[in-house]
């Protein structure tokens, strides 16, 4: 078969089942060593389902050798960030106080992965409550970078990042409120999507997750995160749809309109000074889809840094009444950020009715944007990967940190679809970009990322950097 095992997309994997040319428990067991193999150098998957996924990889082999009709992911494994349920292990949130809050049933999300024939093989790390851009956790500890075990993995969904790079997992499940499955995808090497809000249903067995805060209603997703385009794609028809468990979610066709092929670039960020990484990044991504038949136009979407203000109100309004009751079972590190971020957005410096109706102005006119220009190339981060501990030290100013977010931010508060992207290598470290497109238009943030693919490469999966 040429490469290893644990080195095939999804889809590839679903295919070599399918075709019998291996079987699930041949590919599990795959993952399974290739988690022992790696693991221990990054800490990225904290609860390995060893049983449980060769019990399932046996029934999905009976299943094809019975004839059954197979599901898109059939046989294959796939792993799931801690904050979201999967019947049977903890969704600890990466809280000590949640270690044995063993979860009855499974996410929607995780249902209809295991419909498609989808096999939970692990449950990867993340920041304590998801709330910080890089990894740890007093839980689990420190997921690391595959590239440089130095740098932060991103966050939220950084074990997820870690282990898809590492080929520990070809497909993974995390969210995103502040790029939490983009973040990740950059600093490690990978693709992700943030679908439209809605897009995705979201439900927890548990009574605290089931009432989210305003900022959670409306900024919260879940998405899948992968080594290639064309996985994101098929998960994105597995596990889109409405379920009655969560209101805000809706069926939407997955195609839209026919649209000019045309995409503005982002070279110039107003309010922070990009690194020469970052332009380099989008440069190579420019390159890609001008060679792919795009009309490349370089324009910057409106106010940057006015999305990136009304995210921080809504989001510190929350975490001020979030404190109160959550306080006692953070570390004193993440409550010292999280005050200091309540404290800078607090409703005295914008009022809520202010918030609320910017809101609703800047999505406007970011629709009309996209009515010329169809997709939004971007810088991921400003910057590059930080090192460990970064973002809770006294150097790292709030201001930074969303100056840092700046390109990741308007796909939150204003809803919209975004790929990130790999782009490649520089100075050994992953580059990545995102493709935007306008509400429900997936198909056209995974269509550019696809050209972009196509002409790039993938990087991942690689042998984590120890030294």
């Amino acid at each position: 078969m040429g490469q290893e095992i644990w080195q095939r997309t999804a889809t590839e994997l679903a295919a070599l089942i399918a075709s019998g040319e291996a079987s699930s428990r041949e590919v599990v067991d795959a993952h399974l060593g290739r988690i022992d193999e790696v693991n221990g150098h990054c800490n990225a998957v904290v609860r390995v389902l060893v049983d449980e996924a060769r019990a399932e990889a046996d029934a999905a082999d009976a299943a094809m050798a019975a004839g059954d009709d197979l599901g898109p992911f059939h046989g294959v494994p796939f792993t799931v960030k801690e904050n979201l349920d999967v019947a049977g292990t903890p969704t600890t949130q990466g809280l000590p106080v949640f270690a044995d809050l063993v979860a009855p049933t499974d996410a929607p999300i995780v249902e209809r992965m295991r419909s498609a024939g989808g096999i939970p093989i692990g449950r990867t790390n993340l920041p304590e409550l998801g709330l910080r851009v890089s990894t740890d956790n007093p839980l689990h500890g420190l997921t690391r970078n595959p590239w440089h075990p130095g740098l932060c993995a991103g966050g939220s969904s950084g074990g997820e990042g870690s282990a898809i790079a590492t080929g520990m997992s070809p497909l993974g499940l995390g969210n995103d409120i502040g790029g939490s499955v983009r973040n990740p995808a950059f600093c490690c090497g990978i693709t992700s999507l943030k679908p439209s809000h809605g897009r995705l249903p979201s439900f927890s067995a548990f009574e605290h997750d089931q009432n989210p805060p305003l900022s959670s209603q409306v900024m919260l997703t879940d998405g899948p995160m992968a080594r290639s385009v064309a996985d994101l794609r098929t998960a994105l028809g597995v596990l889109h749809g409405r379920d009655p468990r969560d209101p805000r979610s809706v069926t939407v066709p997955l195609e839209g309109p026919t649209a000019p092929r045309r995409a503005a670039v982002v070279r110039e960020v107003p309010g922070t000074d990009l690194h020469p990484s970052a332009i380099d990044g989008v440069d190579r991504a420019a390159n890609a889809l001008a060679a792919a038949g795009w009309e490349v136009v370089e324009a910057v979407p409106p106010e940057l840094e006015r999305c990136t203000d009304i995210w921080a109100h809504l989001l510190a309004n929350d975490i001020g009444n979030l404190m109160e009751v959550t306080r006692p079972i953070l570390s004193g590190e993440l409550g010292a950020l999280l005050d200091g971020m309540a404290a800078t957005y607090s409703s005295e410096t914008l009022a809520p009715a202010v918030v609320q109706t910017e809101y609703m102005r800047l999505a406007r006119e970011w629709g009309l944007f996209f009515i010329d220009l169809p997709v939004v190339v971007m810088p991921t981060w400003t910057q590059p990967p930080f090192p460990h501990g970064a973002d809770l030290s006294g150097d790292f100013e709030i201001a930074e940190l969303s100056e840092l977010l700046r390109c990741i931010i308007p796909g939150n508060v204003l809803a919209l679809p975004v790929v990130a992207v790999p782009v490649g290598v520089s100075d050994g470290l992953p580059l990545g970009v995102q493709c935007y497109a306008d509400r429900w238009r997936e198909d056209l943030c995974l269509s550019a990322a696809d050209d972009i693919e196509a002409a790039l490469g993938t990087i991942t999966p690689i042998d984590p950097v120890t030294g």
